[in-house]
């Protein structure tokens, strides 16, 4: 496929960079950072000590984190090419 001025496979590049990024945001967003609480953030109930083990930094008992993760909703991915058609969406 020509790509103009571009080598060949830069649109691939483009594109694995791109899941990467993603990719790392989301694994850094799920890591949690700190010093374990001994209660949860939200409900304050207790944490149980080998999750705080298991898990240092955690800030929320399991079912505060399943209802957080439930309620996830993912973000649109970045438009690293910037064509008129995809920003027409």
């Amino acid at each position: 496929m020509a790509g103009g001025w571009a080598h060949d496979g830069a649109v691939n590049e483009q594109i694995e960079a791109s899941i990467n990024d993603e990719l790392a945001r989301m694994k850094a967003a799920k890591r949690p950072v700190g010093e374990s609480l001994k209660f949860c953030a939200e409900c304050e109930e207790e944490i149980p000590e080998a999750r705080r083990e298991a898990l240092p930094g955690v800030k929320l008992c399991i079912d505060c984190m399943q209802d957080r993760d439930a309620a996830f909703k993912g973000r649109g991915g970045i438009n690293r090419r910037g064509s008129k058609d995809s920003q027409l969406k």
